[in-house]
């Protein structure tokens, strides 16, 4: 009896043991995200992403939960009345569109002399049948039978017997279906020869300057082509000697830039970069360097910092998972030579204009002013409503949280953070991510996805991302990447 009340006692332990450690496994991973002194769920997180038209992935699962932290903090700094618009500040957070600004200011300098009109080179180019020029009238036949093919002939037919040189433009505005071309007339403007189909090109050559074609058909339908004579694209051909006269001093300028550069590229770079696109969040303050130069050394963080003035619509990231290693190599090295570019201009005095200046300061102030306002978080709506310092923290998360869920299940429009507000909200105040609670998002989310409504299941868009976001964003205030399930960053405030 004696060793069964033991060995029940020691069971009840062990219970006891495993109960408390699930306890605080649980705990660990009950929560997302925390900004401030407020903080997102996994409940909370998994109900909105389960009921939602979004992809349930742990990528979308963060890049919401980065709106939700960049949200609360700007409640945050409302609460405690900080007006977010120290000039110091703001151009720390916005070095790399400053640095684009006078990077692109000395590349005006440079490239003055660039561009030269070679009227020899042109009609050399035009004589010769190297470059081509059409302009035509298009009916088109994709798709139809021949009986309805039949029908479109004899009414391109008619517009040929009707058509001039002089009235070709206007015939053409009127009648062709080439809706990319319609309006200026049919001009299809310059193209090097071999650029278009064969029965269209043989019937365009066989013209003399001025002339126009008889009917000729294609796989896209029916054309009447004229060709235009050399006084009439003249303009054009000088403006594309011009053009290829720039690109060739361009190319020549950044090879004697990159050589003179002396650019080393690190090994172990292109592991890092890689790493980077995963989370850029985990790279914003990471000083691993990636490549050296006459411009100095090259780290992570600064290649962040130029990865941000590239639109979101250049998925840069996705871009960077998916290149093979020599083309991420290139891409170190491109950054680098915008660094160097940066060299001269910095050596040459180049400034940004005060006038310029104040105009970056007034967008970022009024993009404060504006996220606030939308998302009901003014200093002055929370003063009104809030005596203390806490109580309008509580009323800011409050309203955030609200509007956050609506906006999810999009009833309310996305608000963009401009990612220099995001950099300096992040820097100034604390906040943390937890990927095990991530983890658990993305299983939670999953069970409630599947036992919504299989119809709305089955027609859901695979690219359906709420408010827009179709990767992770470039976040600001990180350290070294991070080991631990649970990360925090940010300021101490």
């Amino acid at each position: 009896m004696k060793r069964n009340l033991v060995v029940a006692a020691a069971a009840a332990v062990t219970i006891s043991a495993c109960s408390g450690l699930r306890d605080a496994l649980n705990a660990h991973t009950d929560w997302v995200a925390r900004a401030g002194n407020t903080e997102l769920t996994v409940a909370q997180l998994s109900t909105l992403l389960g009921k939602s038209r979004a992809p349930i992935r742990k990528d979308i699962a963060k890049s919401i939960a980065n709106v939700w932290v960049d949200y609360q903090l700007l409640g945050y700094a409302a609460a405690h009345n900080d007006s977010l618009s120290d000039p110091k500040q703001i151009d720390e957070a916005m070095w790399p569109a400053i640095a684009n600004l006078k990077a692109r200011k000395w590349y005006e300098i440079v490239s003055k002399s660039w561009g030269v009109e070679d009227t020899t080179a042109a009609q050399r180019q035009w004589e010769s049948g190297q470059i081509l020029a059409a302009d035509h009238i298009l009916l088109l036949t994709q798709g139809m039978n021949d009986t309805q093919k039949a029908g479109v002939k004899k009414k391109i037919d008619a517009i040929r017997a009707r058509v001039t040189p002089a009235n070709f433009a206007d015939m053409a505005k009127t009648n062709s279906q080439d809706q990319a071309t319609a309006k200026s007339g049919g001009s299809l403007g310059l193209f090097p020869r071999g650029s278009m189909v064969p029965e269209f090109e043989k019937a365009l050559i066989a013209l003399k300057p001025g002339q126009i074609s008889p009917v000729i058909q294609t796989q896209y339908g029916y054309h009447i082509i004229r060709r235009p004579t050399y006084e009439q694209i003249k303009g054009q051909l000088l403006q594309a000697s011009k053009g290829r006269s720039v690109s060739v001093a361009e190319s020549t300028y950044l090879a004697k830039l990159e050589r003179n550069g002396k650019i080393e590229v690190k090994k172990g770079a292109v592991a890092t970069v890689r790493a980077l696109g995963n989370d850029p969040d985990a790279y914003r303050r990471d000083n691993t360097l990636l490549a050296t130069s006459t411009a100095g050394n090259f780290t992570t963080s600064r290649l962040v910092g130029w990865l941000e003035t590239l639109p979101p619509q250049a998925r840069v990231l996705d871009q960077i998972k998916q290149s093979p290693d020599s083309l991420l190599v290139q891409l170190v090295r491109n950054f680098v030579k915008n660094e160097l570019v940066l060299k001269q201009a910095d050596s040459a005095k180049v400034t940004i204009d005060p006038s310029e200046l104040a105009q970056l300061h007034a967008s970022f102030v009024n993009a404060v002013h504006s996220a606030w306002s939308q998302l009901a978080v003014t200093p002055t709506s929370l003063s009104d409503s809030a005596k203390s310092e806490g109580d309008r923290e509580k009323l800011a998360a409050r309203r955030i949280d609200d509007y956050f869920t609506r906006m999810v299940q999009e009833q309310a429009p996305f608000v963009p953070v401009p990612t220099p507000l995001s950099n300096i909200l992040r820097e100034k105040y604390k906040y943390s991510f937890n990927d095990a609670g991530l983890d658990r998002v993305v299983q939670e989310a999953s069970k409630i996805r599947s036992s919504a409504d299989s119809a709305r299941s089955a027609g859901q868009p695979q690219t359906a991302v709420p408010f827009g976001l179709q990767q992770p964003r470039t976040p600001a205030a990180s350290s070294t990447p991070p080991s631990a399930s649970s990360t925090t960053r940010g300021g101490k405030k």
